[in-house]
C-alpha cells in the first residue's frame, strides 16, 4: 500500500466536521452552506486514509438521480488529480488504486438494492425526505460488522425523521452536532439574505435559512392539520374499544410497500389506532398480523383493483382475503384529488394512537405535491416516494369511514313501513316516495 496525502481546505465552519472524532454526526445547514462538498471531502480523506482492505465508503441521497445531480460531479473533481483514480460513470463509483477503497453514490428510493453490502462510512443527505426504513433495515446494520460512520445532513423540513435524529445529536455525549443559520454561518452576504428574505415567506425564509424545524414541509397536504391534531391533543394514547368493530383499510402493493390502517367510527370521530406497512410480503404475512393483533370483525376496505385477478394463481386479491376470513369491502374509484379533499375534510374527528401510528403520521407529514424544479410551481399532483403508500391508504380510509357514517344514519332514520330511499344514501337526504 501506497502512502497517499491530500490537502483539503474546507469551509470555516465545516473545519470541526473533517477533524471530528466522534462516530456519529449530525449537521444542520442553511442553503448553499456547502455542505455535499464538505461530506464528499470528508469521504475522499477517508476513503484514501483508511488502511482496512477493500474499504466502502457511499454517498446516500433521496433518489439515485439526485445523488447524481448533487454529488457526482464534487466526487470526480476533487478525485481527478489522485493518481489511479477509476471513476464509474455507470455505476457512479470511484475507486482508489492505492489501496482499494471506494466511494460509491446511491439512493434511498431504492434502498433493497443496498441489502447486503457493507460500509465503512456514509453520508445521508436530506435524510428527512428518506424512508426510515432505509437507515434501520439496511444501512445501519451495513455499518455494524466493520463499525463503520454515519453522518447525516440536511435542511430542515418540519419535525420529521432529521428533526429525531438532530435531536438524539443533540442529546448525546457520542455525537457531532452542528448547526449552521445563515445569520450566524458568514457563508451567505447580508445584502443576499436581505434579497431572499424580501422574496420569500417568513416561514420559507426560518426553514431554508434559519434552520427552522417549526416550519411546515412547504408543499405538504397534511402538515398543517396534524400540527392542529398534536396540539389540540388529538394524537395520544387510543384505547381499543371492545364494544367497537375494528376496521382496517390497505393500499394493495405488490413490489412496492403494503400499509394498512387500523380504525374504529366512535362517537368523537374516526379512532386510527395502528399503521402497519412492510414490504414484498404476501398477503398472508398481513392478514396474520392483523388477526394475532385482535384487528377483526370489521370491514377490511380495499381499492377497486382488488378485484383484477393475478396472472399467477387466477384468483384475485379480493377473493384471497375472503378465503382468509377477513370481510373486503371494495372501494368505488375516486380520483386522487378528490380523495385528498375528503381526507382534510375528516382531519378534525381523527384521534392518532401516538406510538403505534408514528410511522404513518410521519409519512402524512411529508406527503407533499410535486414540484416542477424549472418552472418552480407545485404541480397538481403528489409527488410518488416513500409517503405515497401511507397517504393512499388514508385515503381509503377515509373513504370507508365516510361508509360508516351513512349506514349509521341510515340505522337512525330508517323509512317508515310503505316508504323507501330514493336517491343517495347521504345523512339529511329526505328524497322518499310510497310504494
Amino acid at each position: 500500500m501506497t502512502p497517499l496525502h491530500i490537502n483539503i481546505i474546507p469551509r470555516k465552519p465545516f473545519k470541526g466536521y473533517l477533524l471530528r472524532k466522534e462516530r456519529w454526526a449530525c449537521i444542520v445547514a442553511h442553503r448553499r452552506a456547502g455542505k455535499t462538498v464538505a461530506c464528499i471531502q470528508d469521504l475522499i480523506a477517508r476513503a484514501i486514509q483508511s488502511k482496512k482492505p477493500n474499504s466502502r465508503f457511499a454517498y446516500i441521497a433521496p433518489f439515485y438521480t439526485q445523488a447524481k445531480d448533487v454529488a457526482w460531479q464534487y466526487l470526480k473533481q476533487y478525485t481527478a488529480a489522485i493518481p489511479g483514480t477509476v471513476p464509474n460513470e455507470s455505476e457512479l463509483h470511484v475507486t482508489f488504486k492505492h489501496n482499494g477503497s471506494r466511494i460509491r453514490l446511491y439512493g434511498a428510493d431504492n434502498y433493497d438494492r443496498m441489502r447486503g453490502i457493507y460500509l465503512d462510512g456514509c453520508i445521508m443527505d436530506e435524510n428527512g425526505d428518506m424512508d426510515p426504513r432505509a437507515w434501520s433495515e439496511v444501512i445501519r446494520p451495513a455499518l455494524s460488522d466493520r463499525k463503520g460512520w454515519a453522518t447525516f445532513i440536511g435542511t430542515p423540513k418540519g419535525r420529521n425523521g432529521f428533526f429525531d435524529i438532530h435531536t438524539l445529536a443533540q442529546d448525546s455525549d457520542d455525537w457531532l452536532s452542528i448547526v449552521l443559520r445563515a445569520s450566524e454561518s458568514g457563508l451567505i452576504d447580508a445584502d443576499e439574505l436581505a434579497d431572499a428574505r424580501r422574496t420569500m415567506t417568513a416561514e420559507q425564509y426560518q426553514q431554508e435559512y434559519e434552520c427552522s424545524f417549526d416550519a411546515a414541509v412547504i408543499g405538504s397536504y397534511y402538515g398543517a392539520l396534524i400540527a392542529d391534531a398534536e396540539r389540540e391533543g388529538r394524537v395520544t394514547d387510543i384505547l381499543v374499544s371492545n364494544d367497537l368493530p375494528i376496521h382496517t383499510a390497505w393500499d394493495l402493493g405488490i413490489g412496492d410497500s403494503m400499509v394498512i390502517w387500523v380504525f374504529q367510527a366512535g362517537p368523537e370521530g374516526m379512532r386510527v389506532i395502528d399503521h402497519i406497512e412492510d414490504h414484498g410480503k404476501p398477503l398472508g404475512h398481513y392478514v396474520g398480523i392483523l388477526d394475532a393483533a385482535g384487528y377483526k370483525g370489521g370491514n377490511d376496505y380495499v381499492p377497486h383493483d382488488a378485484k383484477v385477478r393475478s396472472l399467477d394463481t387466477g384468483r384475485s386479491r379480493l377473493e384471497t382475503l375472503l378465503a382468509m376470513g377477513r370481510r373486503p369491502i371494495l372501494l368505488p374509484p375516486a380520483s386522487v384529488d378528490d380523495g385528498i379533499n375528503g381526507v382534510r375534510q375528516l382531519f378534525p374527528c381523527m384521534w392518532f394512537d401516538r406510538a403505534k401510528c408514528k410511522d404513518g403520521i410521519e409519512a402524512l407529514r411529508n406527503y407533499r405535491a410535486d414540484f416542477d424544479e424549472k418552472a418552480k410551481v407545485f404541480k397538481t399532483h403528489p409527488r410518488h416516494d416513500w409517503s405515497s403508500h401511507t397517504a393512499d391508504a388514508l385515503r381509503y380510509a377515509a373513504q370507508g369511514y365516510r361508509d360508516l357514517a351513512v349506514e349509521r344514519v341510515r340505522a337512525v332514520m330508517k323509512p317508515k313501513p310503505g316508504q323507501v330511499w330514493i336517491g343517495p344514501p347521504e345523512a339529511g337526504n329526505e328524497k322518499r316516495t310510497r310504494l
